[in-house]
């Protein structure tokens, strides 16, 4: 797994520590019914699709998908295999549904098929898999117009095994129109003895219009990438320009193969050289400044040398040579009043005054594991001192309230138990296959994806003690990556202690209904730069994507 190289950081200005409650409305929520000729499409899991990880990719799905780009539509698929669409009028009337697509069916289906499953590529496209294995990017005019043209396939074949399509994005690369598709499968896996027997697999497939221009489109697949974990992600998505990844999970993805050929993964001896070679360079820090002994080889005059220092990042290194030790630094520090120094040993010596005195620094630069950290007298007597009350012999000693137990476990929340296995968000460069930005979300408990701007990736929301804080991806800003955008007061707790009483059959409708009725962005905000309150008055849209595998929605 690769280490923790980035830290999501919050926007303060979108906390409110003065928040108390919120306050019940006892009024109830406006629901709308349709009739349907035929029931939506349910499938249930088979005997041999009994892991946790299937009913997480399979067992909790939601039949209805609202569209993001035309927010009053929404497309379901029959047990005919229509693909219905239907229009909200004026947030009280659900519109007749009418037929958009039909799923051509096969007497030959695999027995472990799934639900049919559907992403909105653009406002003019989706993807569309049958649950058997086939995959159709549709072309679908301007979807929010009450025509209800039907949509076109312009790109039919089978994938292999049944897969369900988790994202989906369009974009436009030296002038050809290429499609990102990304689909989830659970597979058999020999090498899992010892485990459920199941793996789970992402694909990354690019699709593009390799006819050239005047001619009739003809889309291919131009490129399958594989990815392999032990655990569905949270989130998955393609960035907008195709060009990476971003994954949450309980266990890592690595990329296993490209296009049918294997990818070499690093060996672990090679790891073991590495963590065992000697350190390139020494650093300790103290409240005020962070002092690192960095060295030189042998024959490098004072001349040779290249620093370069700024606010945020650092470059250390000899003039024709690539740079010994750069990066960004774990933190600020202020450039006037740092120094370097080289010294005769043939190390230089770096004084780096922290710009923010107090916080322990982890790491010097971000990523880098070629140094080693020293820990001062300083920093370890003040760790002693934190630490001292631990190794007591009087566990009240500090307590002044001898009467009152120092800690009691029953006060704890189930919400508050997280997973042994440390969650991670992990962004994947689309050309090397490899992580380049890596956040340790610890306790920062995952609660939903939302689509705020169907232009850009979706967003994802995480416990931050008690409130559920919305981070939108920036792909294209690699030191802010994850910007804190909007806060859900007291949502993160309210979540994870309102899941725990609801029966299993009901949890779907719960996940469904709450960002309906009560995260629904407002255009108004521009950009999310204001906490976010309950909207008044829930609309209709709540009762419609709450129903799933029914006669009537």
């Amino acid at each position: 797994m690769a280490a923790p190289n980035y830290s999501l950081k919050t926007n303060r200005e979108l906390l409110d520590p003065n928040f108390e409650s919120y306050r019940l409305s006892l009024d109830a929520i406006p629901t709308y019914n349709v009739e349907l000729d035929a029931a939506v499409e349910e499938v249930k899991l088979k005997d041999s699709q009994y892991t946790l990880e299937h009913m997480r990719a399979f067992g909790m799905y939601n039949y209805l998908h609202l569209d993001p780009w035309y927010e009053d539509s929404v497309v379901f698929v029959d047990c005919k295999g229509r693909v219905l669409s239907l229009t909200v009028t004026l947030d009280t009337v659900l519109g007749k549904p009418k037929e958009v697509f039909c799923i051509a069916t096969d007497a030959t289906r695999h027995e472990d098929c799934l639900c049919a499953s559907l992403s909105f590529t653009s406002a003019t496209w989706a993807a569309l898999s049958d649950g058997a294995g086939r995959l159709y990017l549709l072309r679908t005019s301007q979807r929010g117009q009450s025509t209800h043209c039907k949509w076109e396939p312009l790109f039919s074949e089978d994938m292999g095994e049944p897969f369900v399509v988790l994202h989906s994005t369009a974009h436009v690369q030296a002038g050809i129109h290429t499609m990102e598709v990304l689909l989830l499968r659970i597979l058999k896996d020999a090498q899992e003895a010892t485990g459920s027997g199941f793996s789970v697999s992402l694909e990354w497939i690019t699709v593009a219009n390799t006819a050239g221009p005047g001619l009739e489109k003809n889309y291919k697949v131009t490129k399958r990438r594989v990815l392999r974990g032990k655990s569905v992600p949270h989130y998955a998505a393609v960035t907008p320009r195709g060009d990476g990844l971003m994954v949450a999970s309980e266990k890592p993805f690595v990329f296993t193969d490209v296009d049918g050929r294997p990818i070499k993964q690093p060996s672990m001896e090679a790891m073991e050289v590495e963590e065992t070679a000697d350190p390139f360079y020494f650093w300790q820090q103290t409240v005020e400044d962070i002092t690192a002994s960095v060295r030189i080889p042998e024959g490098i005059t004072k001349e040779a040398i290249r620093f370069r220092l700024t606010a945020d990042n650092i470059s250390v290194g000899v003039q024709g040579f690539p740079p010994l030790l750069e990066g960004q630094l774990y933190a600020s520090v202020d450039p006037e009043a740092s120094t370097w120094t080289f010294r005769e040993d043939k190390s230089l010596e770096l004084t780096l005054q922290k710009r923010t005195e107090g916080p322990v620094w982890p790491e010097l630069v971000i990523g880098d594991r070629k140094g080693e950290h020293v820990m001062s007298d300083e920093q370890a007597a003040l760790i002693h001192e934190k630490l001292t009350h631990l190794t007591s012999e009087d566990l009240h000693a500090a307590n002044s309230d001898r009467d009152k137990p120092a800690c009691n476990s029953q006060e704890l929340e189930d919400c508050d138990g997280f997973p042994e296995d440390t969650s991670s968000l992990t962004h994947f460069d689309g050309e090397s296959f490899k992580p380049t930005q890596v956040v340790n979300l610890g306790s920062h408990q995952y609660l939903f994806t939302v689509d705020v701007n169907p232009t850009e990736m979706p967003c994802l929301c995480l416990r931050h003690d008690v409130d559920a804080l919305l981070w939108q991806p920036r792909p294209d800003q690699p030191a802010d990556m994850w910007e804190h955008v909007a806060t859900f007061n007291a949502l993160g707790l309210q979540a994870g202690q309102e899941v725990r009483h609801v029966r299993p059959q009901l949890l779907l409708r719960l996940i469904v209904r709450v960002p309906a009725a009560c995260l629904h962005l407002p255009a108004a905000i521009p950009g999310g730069r204001r906490p976010l309150q309950p909207e008044a008055g829930a609309t209709g849209r709540t009762g419609c994507q709450a129903t799933g595998g029914q006669p009537g929605l």
